[in-house]
């Protein structure tokens, strides 16, 4: 039999593929869209290490002060204190700025500066005469300490003020050598000052005891003085006022903290 037009025609090959072509587009095509939305975000890429800043250079330290060789300039400044010939006389000692702290530290702490003021020393020896059956220190003995005092009271404590600022520098440099760690020379001073002007005039000659070669103060409340205090109190009462007067104008003039603000030695 012959094949008629209306008679059914197989399919054909490329429309047959039509359908699982399709199919398996779609499912790419879904996969992709799932991969896009549903794959885990990449982390950004991390920043980049920051350089190291190099610290700027640290400011070159002060220079250290000298104090060798300073005694001309020390001499001029302080001969306007005072116009007394003693006074200049103990401007010729030598490493003056040393020998103001050494003593200054050592009166704090109660001992005695007559090192590093040996050209204040008296003249004549300390003697002793009978009162009343008393030993006590002979008139003498106190005059022995009149041109000391003479020079102390002659000194300007404006100037004073002045050149103490003027030189604080050189004092402070010396003070540190030796003072204690945290104590500043304006507290050595008001330690010294406030230690010197403490001590009570007598109002009655002082009774003395033998003790070998030498005398002690008979009242132990006096002996237990310190060795600062002492050369202070031997000077006698009218050179012990004046001097006090003096020391307590000096420290207002100088600007130095008082006896409470300071840390008492």
């Amino acid at each position: 039999m012959l094949p008629t037009d209306n008679a059914p025609r197989p399919p054909s090959p490329v429309r047959s593929l039509r359908w699982p072509l399709g199919i398996a587009a779609g499912v790419a095509l879904l996969a992709g869209a799932s991969f896009f939305i549903l794959r885990t975000p990449e982390p950004p890429p991390a920043p980049a290490p920051e350089t190291a800043q190099p610290s700027p250079p640290a400011p070159p330290a002060p220079p250290a002060v000298q104090l060798s060789g300073t005694d001309p300039r020390v001499r001029d400044l302080l001969k306007g204190l005072s116009s007394d010939a003693d006074f200049a006389r103990w401007l010729a000692a030598e490493d003056l700025v040393r020998r103001f702290a050494a003593s200054a530290n050592l009166i704090a702490d109660g001992q005695s500066p007559r090192m590093p003021l040996s050209f204040m020393a008296p003249a004549g020896p300390f003697r002793v005469t009978k009162r009343q059956g008393r030993t006590v220190a002979a008139p003498e003995s106190h005059t022995r300490y009149d041109g000391v005092t003479r020079v102390i009271t002659s000194l300007d404590a404006k100037t004073a003020g002045q050149v103490y600022q003027e030189l604080k520098p050189l004092l402070d440099a010396a003070h540190a050598e030796l003072a204690p760690p945290g104590r500043s020379l304006d507290e050595t001073l008001s330690q010294a000052i406030g230690r010197l002007t403490r001590v009570p005039v007598p109002k009655a000659p002082v009774e003395l005891a033998p003790k070998g070669a030498l005398y002690v103060y008979a009242d132990p409340s006096l002996e237990a003085l310190s060795a600062a205090e002492k050369h202070l109190l031997r000077m006698g009462p009218e050179n012990m006022r004046k001097v006090q007067a003096k020391l307590t104008e000096l420290a207002a003039a100088l600007g130095l903290p008082s006896a409470e603000q300071a840390r008492q030695p």
